[in-house]
């Protein structure tokens, strides 16, 4: 071998070598922003598609009165109806009910003429907000993991289950480059001032439905992700629903509250080990309790939920659900 083609190949290794690194130091920050401007971008190109604006009548039913808006076909939100009416709705209103049956995202285009409610934490029957709501605080949880964990920690999003408030704790599970690892009292409550913070900056939580082939790119760094959203597309026509907060871009079916604003007093209370999948890096259960700002109560009775919340959700974990698939496959 000659001397330039052995330097030749020395260099061309170390670039390989230093391309692989650069590719695993991208830092959360630059996923994040990336996955965000796709959501933009596709957000954009959806609406450019609609073409000639065509009115619709949404039927307002509540207070002060009933009301008939006229709106624009698969633009005019239940926000923006809500605009028309008062900004106490604007401010209060966390979900919408299409048709009296159907939970719809207060920022969710309306596709077709209906009838709307719009939903409060006060409102007769809270159910379908108050499943939206724990919805959200797991989303938001996953928020907050990603940028507040330093890179080094590897953490990885994996899942959240569906809502439900009688389990006592809202959770995410995680997977992290540390075995064994418990968190200190201090850190949890880092992680818990950090949810009350993304909550004070009043965030709209935006919906998008997206292609499979479109969901692959935004989350190709994430091994989870990548591996779920076939199937997610498959039980939805080849779609994904995916929401953003901010920067952050996560996978969930919804419906989601309004915006960060609906989030109270907050308290990320454990993290559990739950083991790990194949060869993949150990898997955390994060858990903790909120309550929207309407919702007062004192420290003794909060205490009781935050011991509660501490307990290990007894939700379906990553483990189970792979060993589920196993079976069916």
């Amino acid at each position: 071998m000659s001397l330039h083609t052995a330097l030749r190949s020395v260099l061309t290794l170390n670039l390989s070598r230093i391309q692989l690194n650069i590719k695993r130091q991208i830092s959360y920050a630059e996923i994040s922003r990336r996955r965000s401007e796709l959501f933009s971008a596709e957000k954009q190109a959806q609406k450019e598609k609609i073409g000639r604006i065509e009115r619709i009548e949404v039927r307002y039913l509540g207070l002060p009165q009933d009301t008939t808006l006229m709106m624009n076909r698969g633009l005019s939100t239940p926000y923006n109806c809500a605009q028309h009416i008062s900004e106490f709705h604007c401010k209060r209103s966390a979900l919408a009910l299409i048709d009296g049956n159907i939970p719809w995202d207060m920022h969710r285009p309306l596709p077709d003429s209906c009838t709307l409610q719009l939903l409060t934490f006060t409102s007769p029957d809270p159910h379908h907000v108050n499943r939206a709501f724990w919805r959200t605080c797991s989303f938001l949880l996953g928020a907050v993991l990603s940028s507040t964990f330093k890179d080094e920690a590897h953490l990885q999003l994996h899942s959240f289950p569906s809502p439900n408030y009688r389990s006592g704790s809202f959770i995410y599970d995680v997977s992290l480059a540390q075995a064994d690892w418990c968190p200190t009292l201090q850190e949890l409550k880092t992680l818990s001032a950090e949810m009350v913070k993304l909550a004070a900056r009043n965030l709209p939580i935006e919906r998008l439905e997206v292609s499979h082939e479109l969901a692959r790119e935004m989350f190709r760094e994430n091994p989870f992700k990548s591996q779920q959203i076939p199937n997610i597309a498959q039980k939805n026509d080849g779609q994904v629903v995916i929401y953003r907060v901010g920067e952050h871009v996560d996978i969930s079916r919804g419906p989601m509250v309004t915006s960060t604003r609906h989030l109270g007093r907050c308290s990320i209370t454990s993290a559990h080990p739950v083991g790990r999948l194949d060869d993949s890096l150990p898997l955390y259960r994060f858990q903790g309790v909120a309550l929207p700002p309407d919702f007062i109560i004192n420290h003794i009775a909060y205490g009781i939920l935050e011991n509660r919340a501490k307990k290990l959700n007894p939700a379906r974990l990553p483990t189970e659900e792979e060993q589920i698939q196993a079976k069916l496959a």
